[in-house]
């Protein structure tokens, strides 16, 4: 008979959906619904810039339109930073999202582990491992969760975090290579390639809506039960062998 490896109580499964289906409303509501309406706060910016002048104005030292066109700096300047703050706001919103669903899995993987296997190096290389070290223990116990339609949202929200948190590095080049659409291309119009770093990173509300959908439907993906004969030509991960190995190596000798 087989035996099960890894359990996902559906009540278990529902409570992770509506924690993050919480939080995604909530930062939405809370957080990004803030900037809804930057142009107008710019424009009143500069109304509030020209209140403040007011006093200084000499007609007879003065050119009225260099006062507008302060003014009009003002307000210029007030958009490029609440814009650069919304796009901030995304991100950290797209980053707590990866990051409670990172962390829910490795718990969920963790605790299920304890049920069979002795040792905590296992368990402390299920934390550890990288984001695709876990897809592909997920592929050796026979969940093919790469091949899913919804994976290259969580791929693209892993790489973006990444980049997010850390700046250059590896990430940036697989996000050029694998989704391109997150980075902007301040010269697309013209037809011109422009050169991305870090500070190109862009997501929308509706790649935040997306990243969000995809997470629901990994969740929703969760075999009930993974057993242990489950039919798979993937070879387990380098980590998962090691730290494996390496708990037996000592209940042996105990």
């Amino acid at each position: 008979m087989s035996n099960t490896l890894f359990y996902m109580w559906e009540g278990h499964r529902q409570s992770l959906m509506a924690e993050h289906c919480f939080y995604v409303e909530q930062a939405i509501k809370r957080l990004l619904s803030q900037f809804s309406d930057i142009e107008s706060e710019a424009d009143r910016a500069a109304e509030n810039y020209l209140e403040k002048t007011a006093n200084n104005f000499d007609p007879d030292r003065h050119d009225p339109s260099d006062f507008y066109e302060a003014a009009h700096d003002e307000g210029c300047e007030f958009y490029r930073l609440l814009s650069d703050m919304h796009e901030h706001t995304r991100l950290s919103v797209a980053a707590g999202m990866y990051q409670e669903w990172d962390k829910q899995l490795r718990n969920w993987l963790t605790k299920e582990i304890i049920h069979w296997h002795v040792g905590d190096n296992l368990l402390k290389a299920t934390w550890k491992a990288s984001f695709d070290g876990i897809m592909d223990l997920l592929g050796a116990l026979g969940w093919t969760v790469k091949q899913a339609p919804y994976f290259p949202k969580l791929d693209a929200l892993h790489l973006a975090v990444n980049i997010f948190k850390h700046g250059e590095g590896d990430s940036l080049t697989y996000l050029k290579e694998r989704y391109p659409a997150y980075l902007e291309n301040q010269f697309a119009d013209l037809n011109i390639e422009s050169f991305s770093d870090h500070t190109n990173l862009k997501i929308t509300d509706e790649q935040i809506e997306a990243f969000s959908t995809a997470i629901l439907a990994f969740w929703q993906d969760v075999p009930e039960r993974i057993f242990d004969d489950n039919p798979c030509d993937a070879p387990f991960p380098e980590w998962f062998e090691r730290a494996w190995k390496k708990d037996h190596q000592r209940e042996e000798k105990v």
